[in-house]
């Protein structure tokens, strides 16, 4: 069957159930780049709790020093030092405010236990953001 390209699409656009626009800024990250702030915080992370167990491999230190590096730059900067390089922040529910400390702990704890971060809906966005009503944008 040959699909009519003059008529418009039927599917929803990645963020427009969030009002968010379909591309460019603020619009919803990719799951690839959002894989690729994580793991340049997990990376400075392990390196920030090496330096304090030295010459011993971090272990599960750098789990805490995850979680206090993402909570304090989420909520002084609202994204993490991997989003700023990648080019994202986090959305906020009620533009133009900081992220709430709660939200920050709570997104964090999640996105530890990893499993929630992988559950996505149809926009992409997690089981970590959808809790605390956040979303990982383009910056």
């Amino acid at each position: 069957m040959v699909r009519d390209v003059s008529s418009p699409s039927q599917e929803r656009p990645r963020g427009a159930s969030l009002g968010l626009p379909a591309e460019g800024a603020g619009s919803l990250a990719a799951f690839s780049t959002r894989i690729g702030a994580f793991l340049i915080d997990s990376l400075a992370a392990a390196l920030i709790a090496g330096l304090f167990t030295a010459p011993d491999l971090p272990g599960n230190w750098s789990l805490l020093s995850f979680a206090v590096l993402t909570v304090a730059f989420l909520v002084v900067a609202g994204q993490t030092p991997g989003m700023r390089v990648l080019g994202l922040r986090l959305a906020h529910p009620r533009p133009g405010q900081r992220l709430a400390p709660w939200r920050a702990v709570v997104r964090t704890g999640l996105l530890i236990l990893l499993v929630p971060a992988l559950l996505v809906d149809a926009d992409g966005r997690g089981l970590h953001d959808r809790i605390t009503g956040t979303a990982v944008v383009r910056d």
